[in-house]
Parts: structure tokens; sequence; C-alpha cells
């Protein structure tokens, strides 16, 4: 009904998941659930784990090795803040990447026996991730609280970051969730491919340690802006670049619209191939 009444147009982006906000908020709360069901601890583990992780970069990659960012004014675990503070991004999006292939797959019995809006199993994949990137940032607020005695009026400014970020993420689900589908192969490539993102942004150095002749590697990477732009609200207090976040969320409703557009046209081949 959704795509009959709006068509082409860049508004299905947000009409695919308004029109079915109650079922996509049901279905991730049953996910995170069911992430924990079973475990002792239950729901703790969303905080312990981003708890433990934090602690433990900052003891090896400060304590044991040394390192530092090379910026003025930054303390003996500020490297620990800063690498976390990428990797919250990075997790987000590669948490939903590595799922996109095998949302369809998994899901075949919505494909061939009941009428189901299938475009919602992208928006909750990303609600899960989003969930523990929050839980991640409220741990990392937390952290830098405690050891600064002081918070940046900056960190408000966490969920304009998210907004983009959710969005161009959403849109690759949405490739790969249909890609997915008559190419195996690309639930096998998603891992190493968020891997090798991983290593090309700014998240273990800064971007100015970057060799300057594969530089363009570093910036031709997604997650390199939304990264920096991170660190600088999180850990140095600075407020984002308005204009490239502007351009960036223009970029990225683009990608999910784009990506959308291509998964209803090729779901009408889901049934014929599972």
């Amino acid at each position: 009904m959704v795509f009959q009444r709006y068509g082409l147009s860049p508004l299905i982006v947000l009409t695919s998941m308004s029109a079915h906000w109650n079922l996509i908020r049901q279905l991730t709360k049953r996910e995170i659930a069911s992430r924990y069901r079973g475990s002792l601890l239950g729901m703790l583990w969303a905080f312990l784990h981003p708890m433990v992780m934090l602690t433990v970069y900052t003891l090896v990659f400060r304590g044991a090795f040394g390192m530092r960012w090379g910026q003025e004014g930054e303390s003996a675990l500020d490297f620990g803040l800063l690498l976390f503070s990428g990797l919250i991004v990075h997790a987000l999006f590669a948490e939903s990447i590595h799922r996109a292939p095998y949302l369809i797959v998994n899901h075949s019995n919505y494909v061939k026996k009941i009428v189901f809006p299938l475009e919602i199993l992208a928006w909750t994949s990303l609600g899960s991730a989003l969930f523990h990137a929050l839980i991640s940032a409220l741990v990392l607020i937390a952290f830098y609280g405690f050891l600064h005695h002081d918070l940046h009026w900056t960190m408000l400014l966490v969920p304009l970051l998210l907004l983009p970020l959710s969005l161009v993420t959403i849109g690759i689900s949405w490739f790969l969730a249909s890609a997915g589908v008559f190419v195996r192969d690309i639930g096998q490539a998603s891992g190493p491919l968020t891997t090798v993102m991983l290593f090309l942004s700014p998240v273990f150095y800064p971007a100015g340690a970057f060799p300057e002749a594969y530089r363009i590697l570093l910036y031709a990477n997604p997650l390199t802006f939304l990264i920096t732009q991170a660190q600088d609200v999180l850990i140095w207090g600075r407020p984002p670049s308005w204009i490239g976040i502007g351009l960036y969320c223009a970029g990225s409703y683009l990608i999910a619209w784009c990506g959308l557009l291509w998964f209803q046209k090729t779901r009408k081949a889901f049934a014929d191939v599972l």
C-alpha cells in the first residue's frame, strides 16, 4: 500500500518506517530480548560488554603500548576513549551489514507463506544495532565524566550523527538483503569488507597519521567523516561540521532511497529463488 501510494517518491524511505512503526518496534524489542534470553545476567550484558571492552582498550593501547593521539590537552587515558568512540560508529554499521545478506534468506517463510512488508527486516536489524550503539555511547560518556569530572555539551549532539549513519547503513542493507538472495557469497564477503573499512578509518590512529599518498582511500571510506565527528563531539568537545553533516545527510538519504527502490524492484523474484 505504501509503495502504491508514493511510487518512486523519495518519501517512501520515511513512509516505509512510519507505516509499520509498531511492527518494527515490536520486532526490534523481540530481537534485543532474544539476544540475552537464557543468560544469567540478561540485559545487563548490554552494559557490561561495552564497559569491559572500553576498560581493556584503555589499559592495553594506552597503558601497555603507551599510544597517544597527539592532540593538545590529551590526557593519559583519552586514547582508549577515542578508540572506543570510533568503534561505536563502526560497530553499528558492521552489525547491520553483516546481517543484511541473510535477512531474507533466514526469513524465507515471510516470502512464501504470508503477506509481509519485507523491507522492515532491515529497519529491525538497524534498530537492534542502534540500541547497542546508544548503550555504548552512554558507557563512554559515563567513563569520560568519571575520568575528567566534566562533560561536554556537544555530547548531546550524538543522535545527530546517528541519523546520517543510520540512513547510509539501511540503504546499503537493502541492497545487500536483496543481492544476498541471488548471490549467497555476498554474506561471506561482508565480514572482510567491514574489517578493511575498520582499518581504513581513523579508529586506531588520527587521519593525519595516514600516509598522504594513500589518504584518498581513507576519505573514500564512508565511515571516516562520521568517526572524526564522533570523536570531536564526544571527546574534544567540538561542535560538528554543520555543512558536512548536512551534505552527508543528503547523500545518505539518496543511498537509502536507491536501496529501497532496488529492494522493491527485485523482491518479486525472491519467491522464485528461495
